[in-house]
């Protein structure tokens, strides 16, 4: 349901408390009044936010320029200034709640040249996008997007490595947050979105972007003094394989080619005054393009068994473990007994360069999982899948196959971003899943292609494989930073778990570091509505009370409260499918008490199990203590947490 109001400006007189203009300066306040967008219009645009007494954009200027020389935003020429309001609420059937209020304010403005701009005041951010009305194709040389801060605040910041082909554009857009003054970043460098900057404690400010279609994704790098700005991928103009890579050899001197009429991507700024609120935010789903997909009865959330992080590793059996059917059975058998949805067959089944060059026995694979009720999905390299992708998505949809793990795009430029849309919805037209791997943030494909189930772009598990860097500091970031752009593949369940003097790195048989019950929390806190067991079901069954907590957390929910934390310290959340609630916590690596207030729950009582730090959880990090107890909404639990430790539960209406 939405129903919208169109204000004109000097007709109604509460119009001034909304917006006000002044000769070429404009504004737009949130429903609240509490946000205040400015906009200055003549020889260039620039736009500024603030939040009650807190500057938090000053004017920044913000263009598009086009390969004719035109730019969109210098000498504009204001034809015309609508102010609309929009309450509203819309339904969200795979994702942690299962309704979205979208409620803001909005003035439009159509300049001489046949462009417009479109800003947008929320109660907890603001967005801006560009649209233009021109004939045929445009080329678009580069967007200027400013963001200049008042003070040298601090930031978090996930730079760019790992190039490919010695391309900056090309990377896994997986990196720890380098938390920085703004002065402190070095030029030249490149931050991924989404980053937070700390505009004044406890305000916070997150910049993403938002329905990002048919165009690069953008980069930060600092400016002069406090500013950060949009940096874009040229388009690419050669590429070639390189492994199971296919990377950028060229670049052409615009960043896009595209239809002369359309929107463009939403730059996006968040606002907090509490950490928690970033933990429990839905911009990404008001301000993504609504579902292409008109029946969407057919796509499963769900939990699955994976192979490739425990590297196949099941013991205790009478066959040789590997990339084979009588592995993959094992697997079928285990989700089935766990009612798990689907196993992933993960990098190894097929050759890495033709998908129908199979190794392994896929359709027995998946006859036998339909007899066990238990989904397959294959794992792909984005060029194998690309070299033709409607006659993969036939083939394999017609054996039964549930979808596909597209693995290794590692860019964002504009060809990038249209295929992944472009595989979407070829996807969806065969009842196919996705979980795109080697990815940029979702930012809103979620919601316009709901098959998408899930994403990487984010320093995954898989990392504890070979890299020993603060994970659980990380991990107590990312429900406040990355989370905020939409679902992310964080792929957790380790069940071997070790201090942060125990952990080593270790290939073949990984571990993770923090506690057992920082493992079980991930999967209330971390949004997945596609959530992986990544250890390997031989060890799942020998702590089968784990995994049995795991198998009976869901993946999408009706509600989801962000109780408390701090970004880089804690987090606590809680969310609910039905009447049953689900809570987790996890710290760094400081040892933590907290008092939960359970007047979350509804009325009645409520059997809680519960999963916490044992009490020698900081010499052995698999301790845990597991109790069940009778709680109501009046009650306040006390607990404490080791050092990398987590605390969850689970409470069924009685």
């Amino acid at each position: 349901m939405r129903f919208r109001i169109l204000l004109l400006l000097g007709i109604i007189s509460p119009l001034s408390l909304l917006f006000a203009q002044t000769g070429k300066t404009y504004q737009v306040k949130s429903p609240d009044g509490k946000i205040n967008i400015t906009v200055a219009a003549g020889t260039s645009v620039n736009w500024s936010v603030r939040h009650e007494d807190t500057e938090v954009i000053l004017p920044s200027e913000i263009s598009i320029t086009l390969d004719n020389g035109e730019i969109l935003g210098k000498n504009a020429v204001v034809k015309k200034s609508v102010a609309t309001a929009t309450r509203g609420i819309f339904t969200t059937p795979i994702y942690k709640k299962d309704t979205v209020q979208d409620n803001y304010n909005q003035l439009t403005f159509n300049f001489k040249g046949d462009y417009g701009l479109i800003f947008r005041a929320y109660d907890d951010g603001v967005a801006y996008r560009f649209f233009t009305q021109k004939k045929g194709e445009i080329t678009i040389v580069n967007e200027e997007a400013n963001f200049n801060f008042k003070d040298d605040d601090k930031a978090f910041m996930p730079f760019v490595n790992g190039y490919r082909n010695k391309d900056k554009f090309n990377t896994s857009f997986e990196a720890q947050y380098d938390h920085v003054n703004l002065s402190a970043i070095k030029k030249d460098t490149l931050a991924f979105l989404p980053i937070l900057v700390d505009v004044g404690s406890p305000k916070k400010a997150v910049i993403l972007e938002a329905d990002l279609q048919d165009y690069p994704g953008m980069y930060l790098t600092p400016g002069n003094g406090n500013n950060l700005h949009g940096v874009f991928a040229k388009y690419p103009t050669e590429e070639f394989i390189n492994r199971i890579n296919y990377v950028v050899k060229s670049r052409a001197n615009y960043i896009a080619k595209t239809a002369g009429t359309r929107s463009f991507p939403w730059r996006v700024v968040v606002i907090s005054t509490e950490d928690k609120q970033l933990a429990d935010n839905d911009m990404m789903q008001r301000l993504a393009e609504p579902s292409r997909v008109p029946d969407i009865s057919w796509i499963k959330p769900g939990k699955v068994a994976w192979d490739w992080w425990n590297d196949w590793n099941i013991s205790h059996v009478d066959f040789r473990a590997g990339i084979n059917v009588p592995t993959y059975k094992y697997y079928i058998d285990f989700a089935a007994a766990n009612k798990l949805e689907y196993i992933i067959i993960d990098e190894g089944w097929s050759d890495d360069w033709d998908l129908n060059k199979s190794k392994l026995d896929v359709q027995q694979l998946v006859d036998y999982g339909k007899q066990k009720n238990v989904g397959v999905i294959l794992w792909s390299t984005w060029y194998a899948i690309t070299r033709d992708a409607d006659a993969l998505f036939t083939k394999f949809s017609q054996m039964g196959v549930k979808g596909f793990k597209i693995d290794f795009l590692d860019r964002d430029d504009q060809k990038m971003v249209s295929s992944v849309y472009d595989l979407a919805g070829k996807a969806a037209d065969h009842h196919m899943l996705l979980d795109y791997h080697g990815m940029y943030k979702p930012s809103g494909l979620q919601r316009t292609y709901p098959n998408v189930i899930n994403c990487e772009g984010v320093l995954g598990m898989e990392y504890m494989k070979w890299d020993g860097e603060n994970k659980p500091g990380y991990e107590v970031s990312i429900p406040f930073i990355r989370m905020m752009a939409g679902p992310m593949d964080y792929t957790p369940g380790a069940m071997r778990n070790a201090t942060k003097d125990a952990y080593r790195s270790i290939n073949s048989n990984p571990m993770s570091q923090g506690t057992r019950s920082h493992q079980l929390a991930m999967y209330t806190i971390f949004e997945a509505p596609l959530q992986m067991l990544s250890d390997n079901p031989t060890t799942y069954m020998r702590e089968q009370e784990s995994t049995d907590f795991i198998a009976a957390v869901p993946t999408t929910f009706d509600a989801t409260l962000a109780l408390d934390g701090k970004v880089g310290d804690f987090v606590s959340m809680a969310r609910r499918k039905g009447t049953t609630w689900y809570a987790g916590i996890m710290t760094n690596w400081d040892p933590r008490e907290i008092t939960m207030d359970l007047s979350f729950l509804g009325d009645g009582n409520y059997k809680a199990i519960i999963f916490e730090d044992g009490i020698n959880a900081n010499r052995d990090a698999t301790d845990y203590i597991r109790k069940v107890i009778t709680v109501t909404s009046k009650d306040k639990l006390t607990i404490k947490m080791a050092a990398g430790g987590g605390w969850a539960a689970r409470f069924e209406k009685e």
